[in-house]
């Protein structure tokens, strides 16, 4: 039991190994972050990404589940895992939900 969590541990230790040096690179210039998007992800995943960032936007205005499903077309269970993230996750959406703000400005 003890050596999955070494492994998860591991895999994620190798993950944010490798989203510092893809950071550090992203930083020049956003056509290359998009570029590079588009060669990692296939087109549903960037989909599945912007209507997650999306739902979280929208819950963090404090819209309910029935408006955000009726304006986006997530499922019950993306908006709910969405939602899980925000209050108890590792913080990725609070950290960028207010830059974006800022940019819609």
């Amino acid at each position: 039991a003890s050596g999955g969590g070494r492994e998860r541990h591991g895999l994620w230790g190798r993950i944010a190994f490798r989203c510092g040096r893809i950071g550090i690179l992203l930083r020049s210039s956003r056509a290359l972050c998009r570029r590079f998007f588009q060669d990692l992800c296939t087109v549903s995943e960037l989909k599945a990404m912007e209507q997650r960032m999306e739902v979280a936007m929208l819950l963090d205005q404090g819209l309910i589940y029935s408006d955000i499903l009726e304006r986006t077309g997530a499922s019950s269970a993306t908006i709910s895992r969405v939602n899980r993230c925000l209050h108890y996750g590792a913080d990725g959406y609070q950290a960028v939900i207010p830059r974006l703000k800022e940019r819609q400005e």
